[in-house]
């Protein structure tokens, strides 16, 4: 489905996007830009491991860059492998490779141009849309850079290969490019020997950072280029594979706006055979995006995007006064029991005031973690479930209950299945069914409404907020923030049934 997250009524002067669809965008509004991603279903080889010649891989490339010539903004964002493919060996993608030259040494516009590097026609393509359009482009391919003996990471080819992204110009001239640090089983491709920090300028938004797809789980180069504090967005080509409940691609690219407070414009490949869907121009406020499992139709988004995202502001309501429900949250923190952890359980002063024995605690498997989690049951209560170091606490209110199960769970180690890093995760979830082993399955449905604070005693201060209701929609949080050392989020009124509100922290130090 497509759709468009309202913002904050609490906040005053927010970011506001006019979603504009597949035509024609118009004038920027004052302080806005106009922004476009495509979720293109891309044209694959069909037999990605068997060899091809240069002229074969311009002929299936050619037909996606018919596709992408469709579209024209301000600045358009394509996503990760869209013009090649995927699943290709070392060899097999060698005729797919345009050569590269280092904007930072050479000025070239590959359109006017396209007689000065051979094996560039990729380029010159993408270059002649930028102009055409009179745009900014973003785009990702393949790129081969020849390399010698000398350089002790040559590899033993002789050249080395890059998923990379392109930035072109509204003139068609080439700016920069990014090539991929944090690969994805990708035995086609190289990882840049120094990690690429690509900060690129416009005239109508000021600074964008780029990166791709994995890497935005880590800290290089995603969040290193977010200390420059004048890049206010990023552009974000992806090949995205949906994991729920925590990871589709629409929870973290929104997460990550939230976090930081910019805007994120994020383009993902379409190919929902392979859960490969969710695009999304996401601001700290409100986003617009597309998630589509059932067509094989790509989509584009058009936005107007605020030149200066505002983020999540206060715990007061319009008259100045404490929301009761953070009052209250404020009070169970207060008088809470303290809890320590030994090496066989979690000892807590108190804990019978609370009524935190209730709820017995039980393990399952969520994203390949052994999550500890506590069953949500009842109208209201305040619940705690500790991992490690982490301690994670609920305190909700129910308007109704329906017939189905939900458990908060904690998660405090590193993650090692499709990728190795260290994560402290506090999560709300529906679960799969009415079994304790069904906490932790996929689910995208739900009709279960809660108001609730969720928290945790994080220990690093990366913390991405996730809030999915059913139908793989995103909500916005009421308030985020930290509170006596812990990080909370609160939210009430939510659209539709809760399927994920967690909060995803990711302590880089640790990997």
């Amino acid at each position: 489905m497509s759709g468009a997250r309202a913002p904050l009524a609490l906040v005053l002067g927010g970011c506001c996007l006019a979603a504009l669809g597949a035509g024609a965008a118009g004038p920027p509004q004052a302080g806005h830009f106009v922004a476009a991603v495509y979720e293109h279903h891309a044209v694959l080889s069909p037999d990605p491991r068997a060899p091809s010649s240069r002229a074969q891989a311009l002929e299936l490339m050619s037909q996606n860059l018919d596709i992408y010539e469709q579209q024209g903004v301000q600045i358009i964002v394509f996503p990760e492998d869209g013009i090649h493919g995927f699943n290709f060996t070392r060899t097999s993608i060698y005729p797919f490779l345009d050569f590269m030259p280092s904007p930072q040494l050479v000025r070239w516009n590959p359109c006017l141009e396209p007689h000065r590097f051979s094996d560039t026609e990729v380029l010159q393509r993408l270059s002649c849309m930028a102009i055409k359009g009179e745009m900014f482009l973003v785009a990702n391919l393949g790129t081969k850079q020849p390399c010698h003996s000398s350089d002790p990471g040559c590899p033993d080819d002789g050249r080395y290969q890059f998923n990379t992204n392109v930035v072109f110009s509204n003139n068609g001239t080439l700016v920069d490019r990014y090539r991929k640090h944090n690969l994805y089983f990708e035995a086609a491709f190289d990882a840049p020997l120094k990690v690429d920090h690509i900060v690129f300028d416009t005239p109508f938004a000021g600074k964008f950072g780029i990166f791709t797809c994995f890497d935005i789980l880590f800290f290089d180069p995603a969040v290193r280029l977010l200390r420059d504090s004048e890049v206010r967005h990023i552009v974000y080509p992806t090949a995205w594979m949906n994991q729920l409940p925590l990871l589709a691609a629409i929870q973290i690219q929104s997460a990550f706006a939230v976090a930081f407070g910019i805007n994120f414009l994020a383009a993902n490949i379409h190919h929902p055979s392979l859960g490969m869907t969710g695009s999304g121009i996401h601001t700290p406020l409100e986003s617009f995006w597309h998630h589509d499992m059932e067509s094989p139709r790509g989509h584009l988004i058009i936005a107007q995007v605020a030149k200066h995202p505002l983020g999540l502001t206060g715990t007061e309501n319009a008259a100045g006064e404490m929301d009761p429900s953070h009052s209250k949250f404020l009070e169970v923190m207060a008088g809470g029991p303290h809890c320590e952890k030994d090496a066989q359980e979690v000892h807590c002063e108190g804990a019978t005031s609370w009524n935190m024995d209730a709820s017995p605690t039980f393990h399952s498997e969520m994203m390949y973690d052994n999550f500890t989690l506590v069953p949500v049951w009842g109208k209201e209560g305040h619940l705690r479930v500790c991992a490690s170091e982490l301690c994670c606490n609920l305190l909700y209110q129910r308007p109704t209950l329906s017939r189905e199960l939900y458990a908060l769970g904690a998660f405090d180690g590193p993650h090692t299945v499709h990728g190795t890093y260290y994560i402290q995760v506090c999560a709300l979830v529906k679960c799969g069914g009415l079994g304790f082993d069904t906490c932790g399955q996929e689910v995208t449905e739900a009709s279960g409404m809660f108001e609730f604070h969720l928290w945790g005693n994080f220990s690093t201060s990366y913390i991405f907020p996730l809030l999915l209701t059913s139908g793989m929609t995103l909500d916005t949080p009421d308030q985020l923030g930290w509170e006596n050392d812990h990080y909370f989020l609160s939210k009430s009124g939510l659209s539709s049934g809760l399927v994920t509100a967690a909060l995803y922290g990711r302590w880089y130090e640790r990997d």
